[in-house]
């Protein structure tokens, strides 16, 4: 899967993106302006060390990304989408667009693609989720229909002592 954030504004969300791009194998694609620098300290401790496992582009706009990826299939998240997220087809390398934290995807962009703009459901006095959150939502649906393909499916303990062991009876 490949997430495209179009103009992020806040290191920490996209920090947050960044992880989770890591711990799926998805790529992150940044499209500029940027609200911040890459070196940004914010960025790099939501990232926490797991930048070396995820692959990412920063692209100058959305045409360029588009034109280095013919053929791509993407979906657009906006408030504004006519149907829900899960009700989307995701292919293994779909791109997920999602915009800038304060303003959303441009409207002059929604309107010739809103065929594929996809929302994820909430209260009507509700703007809009956070950033990182939403693209968790999305990614992991999307995740989903591909049945988690490459990803671990079930964890293991580990053996270690707890040193909150106090709690333990409780349970």
């Amino acid at each position: 899967m490949h997430i495209v954030l179009y103009a992020p504004e806040i290191p920490q969300n996209t920090g947050n993106i960044a992880r989770t791009c890591a711990a799926t194998g998805s790529v992150l694609h940044l499209i500029e302006p940027l609200g911040f620098e890459l070196s940004d300290k914010y960025l790099k401790r939501a990232g926490l060390d797991y930048w070396h496992l995820m692959e990412l582009h920063v692209h100058p706009d959305f045409y360029t990304m588009m034109r280095e990826n013919p053929g791509a299939v993407y979906h657009f998240a906006t408030t504004k989408a006519p149907r829900s997220y899960h009700e989307a087809s995701y292919g293994p390398d779909d791109f997920l667009v999602f915009g800038c934290e304060t303003r959303g995807l441009p409207e002059s962009l929604l309107s010739r693609v809103y065929d594929r703009c996809v929302r994820i459901p909430m209260r009507a006095e509700a703007r809009s989720l956070n950033l990182s959150n939403s693209v968790a939502i999305v990614l992991y649906e999307a995740l989903r229909q591909q049945r988690f393909n490459g990803l671990l499916d079930h964890g293991a303990l580990t053996g270690r002592e707890d040193d909150a062991a106090p709690w333990m009876d409780y349970v």
